[in-house]
Formats: structure tokens, sequence, C-alpha cells
């Protein structure tokens, strides 16, 4: 996993266990610890039930920075610099029931499964209004994660695995 975020994902991780604050972490960093592959990615996404429900004062007590609202996410920059990105998607809410932990440096940490990861990806590739990069990097990194568990095709659906087909 890529090393320069890992502090602020490692004391984020112990910040919201410490407050009981359900999460789990997605896109590109949930890819770096499900796979070998490197993956890079700018920022930190966290799925959690609800934004508004974030522990903002024990967070900006441990330096985080808060830096935009928006309808279903919050956006936030680490005590490190990282910028990371809480998502209260409801397309997450069973990902987050779901979520394994992975150990990183002796942190327990929430991690959507890689079936949540894909599901997520082909969402993200479906949406005409991201831009025609972002679909293909969703549509790339989840064709990665079936090439790596190719046991993830038989629980998609058939418009999921013909998605993954077309690539």
């Amino acid at each position: 996993m890529d090393s320069s975020k890992k502090p602020d994902l490692l004391a984020l991780a112990s910040l919201l266990a410490a407050t009981k604050t359900a999460y789990a972490v997605i896109g590109g960093v949930a890819l770096q610890i499900h796979q070998t592959e490197p993956r890079t990615t700018l920022d930190i996404d966290i799925a959690v039930t609800d934004v508004n429900a974030l522990p903002e004062a024990v967070m900006t007590a441990a330096g985080l920075i808060k830096t935009g609202e928006f309808p279903h996410s919050v956006n936030w920059v680490g005590a490190g610099g990282t910028p990371v990105q809480f998502s209260d998607d409801h397309a997450f809410l069973e990902a987050l029931a779901r979520a394994g932990v992975s150990i990183v440096d002796g942190t327990p940490l929430r991690v959507a499964t890689p079936l949540d990861l894909v599901k997520a990806k082909l969402r993200a590739a479906g949406v005409p209004a991201r831009r025609r990069s972002k679909r293909l990097q969703d549509l790339a990194d989840a064709v990665s994660l079936v090439e790596s568990e190719p046991g993830l095709m038989a629980a998609l659906t058939e418009a999921e695995r013909a998605e993954l087909d077309r690539a």
C-alpha cells in the first residue's frame, strides 16, 4: 500500500474506532489493501452511515481540517496532508455492514470487501456525468479485482458481468 497516506489512514482508523464510528475504507486505498498490484490514488475514501454524525470535534483536535461539504459527502485533509472524502451514499450501507478488518502495521482497518468494491466501481463507471478518465479507471479497477479473484464473477448480476465483458 502507498506509504505516503498510511500515517493519516492509520490515525483516522484509530480515531474512528475510538469514537465508535462505523466506517469502511473504499476506493483506491481499499484496492491497494486487497491487491498486490500497485494502484495510485490522491485521497482516502471512506464510507460512513451519516456524514453529519462524524466526530468533528475529535477530528479537528487530531489535526484534521474540514475543506468542503456536499449533499452526500464531506471532505477533510488529514494531519499529514492527505485528502479524505467521507461519503454516506446509501449504496454503501450494505458494504459498511459487510466490511472486513485488515491489520495494517498493527492497526485494525475496516475495508470494504472485494465484491462490494467491484460493484461500487461498476456503479461509478456507469455514471455519465463523471469524467471519462475516471469512468475508465473505475472499470479498470473492477476488472483488476475480478482478475485477482475470479470467484467474484459468480456473485455479480448478469448486467454487471456483461459490463466487465465489454471492458
